[in-house]
């Protein structure tokens, strides 16, 4: 028999990460329309080199975890992210990222974008809505041995 905890447990751990998509969500949507996000692989090395202060959150979203190159890349956002403090987010669900980023009122430069795989939220003084939930949800993460947090975005 399964523990009743088991199962609070799980529903717990589902409603976290269901909430913490849609703050995600909003907070990039709210970053997008403060021109406070940065889209793409290469866009965001020469950010983070230039200014990493300005960054207060590093998306790497994937679909298909087989592309060996875009682990290589990833896996030096990370380290790069890691030593200047730099809040860091696995997400699946590129798809999803492209969609709502190139919804309505969508920032021009991002409608021939193909790049969703890396993106950055910056500039704190901003009002970006929701980063604490996002970032608390990071934390909670790494306190339970999750070193780079992770969250599947839902489709809509």
């Amino acid at each position: 028999m399964i523990p009743e905890d088991h199962f609070g447990s799980d529903a717990v751990a589902t409603n976290r990460m269901h909430s913490a998509g849609v703050a995600l969500e909003e907070l990039l949507v709210t970053a997008q329309k403060q021109d406070c996000l940065t889209v793409g692989i290469y866009e965001s090395a020469k950010l983070l080199i230039a200014d990493p202060d300005s960054v207060v959150l590093c998306v790497l979203a994937v679909d298909n975890e087989e592309d060996v190159a875009l682990q290589i890349h990833f896996t030096l956002l990370q380290a790069f992210c890691c030593d200047n403090g730099i809040t860091i987010l696995r997400v699946f669900g590129v798809r999803r990222l492209q969609r709502l980023l190139r919804g309505e009122g969508a920032n021009r430069n991002l409608e021939e974008h193909g790049d969703f795989h890396c993106m950055l939220v910056t500039n704190p003084q901003a009002d970006h809505c929701r980063l604490q939930e996002v970032d608390t949800y990071c934390q909670e993460s790494r306190r339970m041995d999750q070193w780079i947090p992770e969250l599947s975005l839902q489709e809509r």
